[in-house]
């Protein structure tokens, strides 16, 4: 391991990370506060105003991706295709087998100019969260409380005020609803069993429910489908411990654009087209398994330098203030003093180890799965709870 390796490793870089993060998006919140006057007023300026904070916001946990890990992803299209990514509004359905393909969603939409205007399907108990949460409330995302009869008409409603979004948007979808596990895929093959659908061997099986009536009320706005499969080689599994860490992984992104027009509007006939295209992604993950690449031409869109820049903003503006507090304290603090900090170091660094402390610690909540870990990590507690909405 090498030295800068070494450091990335260690829990206070992680802790000082978080803090940027925790502290630039509740003042960004905040400044998205005193939008709201324009709303009334200038209702599509409001949108931009707030497009530009929300990427603020994102595109920390992408430059984190990028240009902290240095993880590097292999997009597989058409050459046609990727000349109209960024230039459209679509919907992007992704595979949910990871703990960062929602970030690798992110970097995706980053990557092609719309990740301020991405949207996503989120549990409404999100909306009340601090800086992810109330970002989200901002940027209109569409929010749902699981409850069927109840989410048909709201979630509708919300797609429908987003129809007239003035930047092109892609709508992000995990259509299986919550992340695949062996004991959730077992449940889902006994579900897809009873209603004599094929089996998919790695996907759980898709909510129908979300995908239709999103599809309904966006046509005619968004013009493509972009069915996103997602793998990782050498049978990586990532996790946003791996990636706070500086571990580099390397994804490959397999993405089929499907024009709007060819998608059934009859909700059974939706329903049915979906559960197609899954056994359609299952076929290109038995392919990888088998081969390592994903079918068609690659391409590497370049990293953005803006991500970068918009983190050593916060960073320099955050850390220089807190660094003098620090020096203060430990200056003018007693033996007592630089013994607890000392020992939270090390607690915090023995944290991220669970084997050494808590073996396999976990609890269900709220459809995630909460460690010790994120009681430090907030990047923890958003993966675990973006997206994994239950619409049906």
């Amino acid at each position: 391991m090498g030295v800068l390796q070494f450091v990335k490793s260690q829990f206070l870089c992680h802790l000082l990370i978080c803090y940027v993060f925790l502290a630039s998006g509740l003042i960004i919140n905040f400044l998205q506060l005193f939008t709201l006057p324009l709303w009334p007023i200038d209702k599509q300026l409001y949108r931009k105003v707030n497009c530009r904070l929300g990427y603020s916001i994102a595109s920390q946990m992408v430059a984190l991706l990028d240009w902290w890990s240095g993880t590097e992803c292999t997009l597989y299209t058409d050459p046609q295709s990727c000349q109209l990514f960024g230039k459209e509004n679509a919907i992007v359905i992704l595979n949910h087998n990871f703990e960062i393909d929602f970030l690798c969603g992110w970097t995706f939409c980053e990557r092609f100019g719309v990740l301020g205007s991405s949207k996503v399907l989120a549990k409404k108990e999100l909306s009340y969260v601090p800086v992810i949460g109330w970002m989200w409330y901002f940027l209109e995302i569409v929010f749902c409380k699981r409850k069927w009869e109840e989410d048909r008409r709201t979630v509708a409603q919300s797609l429908q005020n987003i129809r007239d979004y003035p930047e092109n948007y892609w709508f992000l979808l995990h259509c299986e609803g919550t992340r695949f596990t062996e004991k959730k895929h077992q449940i889902s093959m006994q579900v897809a069993e009873a209603k004599g659908l094929p089996k998919l061997k790695h996907h759980l099986l898709p909510r129908t429910k979300g995908f239709c009536i999103t599809a309904q009320n966006l046509r005619n706005s968004v013009t493509a489908v972009y069915d996103s499969t997602i793998n990782f080689r050498n049978n990586e599994n990532p996790t946003l411990l791996g990636v706070l860490s500086g571990k580099k992984y390397h994804a490959d992104l397999y993405v089929r654009r499907i024009p709007m027009d060819t998608i059934p509007e009859d909700e059974a006939e939706c329903s049915a087209w979906l559960h197609k295209l899954y056994q359609e992604k299952d076929a290109f993950q038995e392919q990888y398994c088998k081969t390592g690449r994903f079918p068609g031409p690659t391409a590497h869109p370049p990293r953005r330098i803006w991500p970068l820049l918009n983190w050593l903003f916060w960073a320099s503006v955050l850390l220089y203030p807190l660094f003098r507090l620090l020096v203060t304290l430990i200056s003018a603090g007693s033996s007592v003093t630089l013994l607890s900090f000392a020992a939270l170091c090390v607690a915090g660094q023995c944290a991220q180890r669970p084997g050494l402390v808590w073996p396999d610690l976990q609890v269900e909540h709220h459809g995630g799965i909460l460690t010790a870990f994120s009681v430090i990590n907030p990047f923890f507690f958003i993966s675990t709870h973006c997206w994994q909405t239950d619409c049906g």
